[in-house]
Order: C-alpha cells, then sequence, then structure tokens
C-alpha cells in the first residue's frame, strides 16, 4: 500500500550531494511528509543526480524505471548537477515529472501543489550566475558519519570539468553557520562529521561573487577542533595548492582531525596538468605528500587521478604511473576520462581510443590495490580507533581507523555507532583487516606474565 505523502530519495555523486539530499528530506518532513526507504512504494521519488561521469548520466534512467516499477504512479522529481546542466533532456525521461536546477531544488516542496502524472516534465532551472547565493546542508541518519557542507561551487576553470557550469561561483557558509551545525549534529551521538564542498580549501569566500576571504580553510578547522561533543572530523577531498602546509601541521596535533586526506592528482604529467588547467604542479604535490607523511608517518592519502585525457600519451602515462608507484600513497580513485558537453577538453584534439583508456585504467585500479595492500600490512600490529558502521553484510559489521583502514567482525549491532580501541592483526581473503579488541589483548598479556 502506498502511503499518501510518502517519498523516497536517491543520491548520485559525492559527500557533497547526500549533505544537501539529507537537508531537503527534512525539508519534506516538516511539511508533513513521510520519508521512506527508495526500495519501498511512495507517492514521490526524489532523485539528486551527478554530472561528473557518463556513467552518472547513464544510471539516471535505471533508477527512474526502478522507481516506476515499484509505483507506475510515482511523481518524479530530478534535481542536482545534471539537472542543472542538462534539464531538458531529464525533461524527456519517461516517467519524470519535475526537473529543478540549482537553486529551485533547496525550494522543492514550493514546487509540489499537485502531484499529478504529466506528458512531459515541468522544468524550473535558473542560468547558473544566479546561483550566487550560499544554502548550508548537513546529514544525520543516513549513515553513521555525518558530511557536513562548508563550501559551494568553483571558480577554477579545469578544462574537463562541468562543476562550475552545474553549481556556479565559490561560496561559503559563515563560519558562525558551520559551527551551529557542527553543534546540532554533535547532538544527535554522531560520533564523525566530514567536511564536504566542491573546493573545500577555498572555504571562506562570500555569497553574490565576493572574492574577499572572511575566514581562511586553517581558521576553519582550528575553529572545529573547539567544538565540543565531536570524535572525529574528516577533510574530504582537498586541491594540493590550496591544502597550506599549515594546515597539515594543525591536523597533525589536533585534538579531532584524522590522519587521512584525500588529495587529486589528476596527472603525474606537468605538461598535462597544464592542459587540464590544474593550479599546480607534480613538485608541489609531492611536497604536500611528504610534509603529511614527514609530520603523520601513519596516514592514509587518496588520489584522484584522470586516465585518457586528449593528448594524454604513452610516455605522459608511464610518468604518471611510475609518480604514483613511487609516491606514498595510500589509494586511488581512478577515472577514465569522458567527454563532458562544454567543456574545452571536449574540443581538444588527439582523444585517446577507448580501448587505451580502459587499459590505462585498469592499470592503475591494479596499482591502487597494491597500495591499499601496503598501507594496511604497514598497520597491522598497531592499536587504533574503528568506528563501526550500521550495516549487516552477510554477516559481517565493517568500519574505519582514524586513518581509514576497513576492519571486518563478525555482525554484532552492539558495535553500531561506537569507537573501539582495537590492535590490527592480520588481513583477509577480502583485503580487509581483522583485529582483537583491546580488552582481549590485554587479558592475552596478563595470562602471558
Amino acid at each position: 500500500m502506498i502511503k499518501t505523502n510518502s517519498v523516497a530519495f536517491y543520491t548520485l555523486g559525492c559527500k557533497l550531494n547526500f549533505s544537501e539530499t539529507s537537508t531537503i528530506a527534512r525539508d519534506f518532513t516538516s511539511e508533513g511528509f513521510e520519508r521512506v526507504d527508495f526500495s519501498k512504494p511512495a507517492q514521490i521519488y526524489v532523485i539528486n543526480t551527478c554530472s561528473v561521469t557518463d556513467n552518472a548520466d547513464k544510471r539516471f534512467k535505471t533508477i527512474v524505471k526502478q522507481a516506476l516499477k515499484i509505483n507506475p504512479e510515482a511523481f518524479i522529481i530530478a534535481i542536482g548537477c545534471y539537472a542543472q546542466l542538462k534539464p531538458e533532456e531529464l525533461a524527456d525521461v519517461n516517467g519524470v515529472d519535475l526537473v529543478l536546477g540549482a537553486t529551485e531544488k533547496f525550494k522543492i516542496t514550493h514546487y509540489i501543489n499537485e502531484l499529478t502524472k504529466k506528458e512531459r516534465a515541468e522544468v524550473h532551472s535558473c542560468e547558473i550566475e544566479e546561483a550566487d547565493f550560499y544554502v548550508g546542508s548537513y546529514s544525520i541518519g543516513d549513515r553513521t558519519r555525518a558530511f557536513l557542507k562548508v563550501q559551494d561551487g568553483c571558480d577554477y576553470k579545469c578544462t574537463f570539468c562541468t562543476i562550475p557550469l552545474a553549481r556556479g561561483l565559490s561560496r561559503s557558509a559563515p563560519l558562525k553557520q558551520v559551527l551551529e551545525d557542527a553543534h546540532s549534529i554533535a547532538s544527535q551521538g554522531i560520533q564523525e562529521i566530514v567536511l564536504t564542498g566542491v573546493n573545500i580549501g577555498d572555504y571562506g569566500k562570500g555569497e553574490f561573487g565576493n572574492k574577499r576571504h572572511e575566514n581562511t580553510f586553517l581558521e576553519l578547522v582550528q575553529a572545529l577542533d573547539k567544538v565540543d561533543g565531536i570524535n572525529r572530523l574528516r577533510i574530504s577531498s582537498i586541491e594540493p595548492n590550496l591544502l597550506k602546509n599549515e594546515t597539515i601541521q594543525f591536523v597533525a596535533s589536533s585534538r579531532t582531525f584524522v590522519p587521512h586526506f584525500h588529495v587529486p592528482l589528476q596527472s603525474g604529467s606537468n605538461d598535462l596538468l597544464k592542459v587540464m588547467k590544474r593550479r599546480y604542479n607534480r613538485e608541489l604535490y609531492e611536497d604536500r605528500v611528504h610534509e603529511i607523511k614527514r609530520l603523520m608517518p601513519d596516514a592514509c592519502i587518496g588520489v584522484d587521478v584522470i586516465v585518457g585525457f586528449p593528448g594524454e600519451t604513452d610516455e605522459m602515462f608511464l610518468e604518471t604511473y611510475e609518480f604514483l608507484n613511487e609516491l606514498d600513497i595510500s589509494y586511488l580513485h581512478v577515472f577514465t576520462y569522458s567527454e563532458r558537453a562544454n567543456t574545452p577538453a571536449a574540443g581538444m584534439p588527439d582523444s585517446v581510443p577507448h580501448a587505451v583508456r580502459a587499459k590505462r585504467s585498469k592499470l592503475l585500479r591494479g596499482l591502487s590495490v597494491k597500495k591499499r595492500r601496503f598501507f594496511y600490512e604497514r598497520q597491522i600490529g598497531t592499536i587504533r580507533t574503528v568506528l563501526f558502521e550500521g550495516e549487516n553484510k552477510s554477516g559481517y559489521i565493517h568500519g574505519f581507523t582514524e586513518n581509514y583502514v576497513k576492519v571486518k567482525a563478525p555482525w554484532n549491532p552492539g558495535l553500531i555507532n561506537t569507537l573501539q580501541r582495537v590492535k590490527l592483526t592480520s588481513i583477509d581473503a577480502d583485503g580487509l583487516v581483522r583485529f582483537k579488541a583491546m580488552a582481549q589483548v590485554e587479558n592475552l598479556e596478563l595470562q602471558n606474565k
């Protein structure tokens, strides 16, 4: 049976999207709607879209079909980056009733006065220049950790990226608002907060095109470190040129920030970085990695890298591979380049054949497996704190240490959303780490005395 005023959500893409979905869901709840799981019958299905890769675009149609299979009369709403970039394309998808752009999504309940199915979707999408004000967001209840949005939009002009077209200029939450949101999250018993945004290192720029930084990213992390009730703070992806040594040094001695960084590289070739219009070179990137490891030898460092960018020769790819192979990093997120409309890269010469892109992607994914394994092996025998998640996966519960080592244990609901001191003991066939609780370790030590 389908409940009246029931709504379900599906989020594609990044942590920022998850934080905004959660905030939009709370808006529905305050209007009297009941939130249900996306796999259940609902009157309304809201799909928060992504357009970073071609695959995210394609998945949208599949998700719409899933919703209509559950309830053929469901009212389908598309929001997010893809909805801003290609609203008419989404409107043409069979079953979609409403498409909302970058600013309209935060007023979603204003657009649903009547929920009858339409022949073609209604579109409300602003010119991206109008997306110049800031709407704060954070996620609660969806996961063990909370995603706290601190920044939106981007002023960078990377030649492969559509995000500035989808989200507008760089702008930030006032520091007072971020701290209020952090206090709200802490009051809910959430153990960990992940800072998120499009370009969080650019934190501090005001609304309406104001380029002056009210506060710096360093001032943001220093203020958050003083908030009571937060056990862990984690920085999500941050540009290497904006990850200053002062920030690294503060994290190394902070009360709550954990030793885990995700720093996009995209290419180990300086020539290709210039064509991508990235704002750093490989030498600066290497310096940042060395500074992290100098102060936090057990820190986890994740890397974004793109393969198959136009003009990437075999020599350039090998330069990237060898650079990453020698660098003391922990894992890779590998993106196979896909042409995105209205980006400079889409019209560049020397397109890399898709088969070559796939081969290079496979090689780097293999390197990532080796890097993660080596990083995990170095953690065996160390004592860490694990935050356990809430999902039963084939009879096991999983969690992450402060430095992002993924561990597993037999399912125990009593561990959900708890922090446990453990000693990492071994790596299993799945590449996950097993452990002993510190109470067990201490008992064994007493027995052996």
